[in-house]
């Protein structure tokens, strides 16, 4: 074999190599790019959420999900203050269907047909609020729980 054979032997020998490693190396920044575009839309959502939830939840539940004080103990009127909707409170404990569903018709519509005998101050925001936004509030309000609580609440949605 004379020099100009091994160096053609060692340069496909090379290019061998290069094609899987340059396929690994698209793949890997493929990955990068899907996963930091899934990220943003994951962020931008919950940032959403978060607005939403202000305008709209924050005045009864919270500025920072803590509810209303004594929120177990009806008022006067026999009226429950609002819950927590951190970790705290018991919104965890329900289906995303549920609560989609209290949102969109308020607390009382929800609860008499149920059968449950209780009075409910949730208002009906299904008049504001489209599904998109209800989604959104309710992704902002389980980005703040502990993932443990974000699994239990995930296997209520049956996942």
């Amino acid at each position: 074999m004379n020099g100009h054979n091994l160096a053609g032997m060692t340069g496909s020998r090379s290019s061998a190599l290069f094609l899987p490693t340059a396929s690994l190396l698209a793949v890997g920044l493929v990955c990068i790019a899907l996963w930091t575009g899934w990220s943003h839309s994951t962020s931008a959502q919950t940032q959403r959420g978060a607005e939403l939830y202000a305008e709209h939840c924050a005045i009864c539940h919270g500025a920072q999900l803590e509810g209303q004080p004594d929120w177990q103990v009806a008022d006067e009127s026999g009226v429950l203050p609002a819950p927590p909707h951190d970790a705290s409170g018991h919104t965890w404990h329900h289906d995303d269907a549920m609560l989609t569903d209290y949102i969109r018709r308020g607390g009382q519509a929800v609860l008499d047909e149920l059968g449950v005998s209780m009075t409910s101050g949730m208002p009906a925001f299904g008049e504001i609020l489209t599904d998109g936004d209800i989604a959104a509030i309710l992704g902002f309000i389980k980005s703040t729980w502990p993932e443990r609580i974000r699994v239990i609440q995930a296997e209520r949605n049956g996942g």
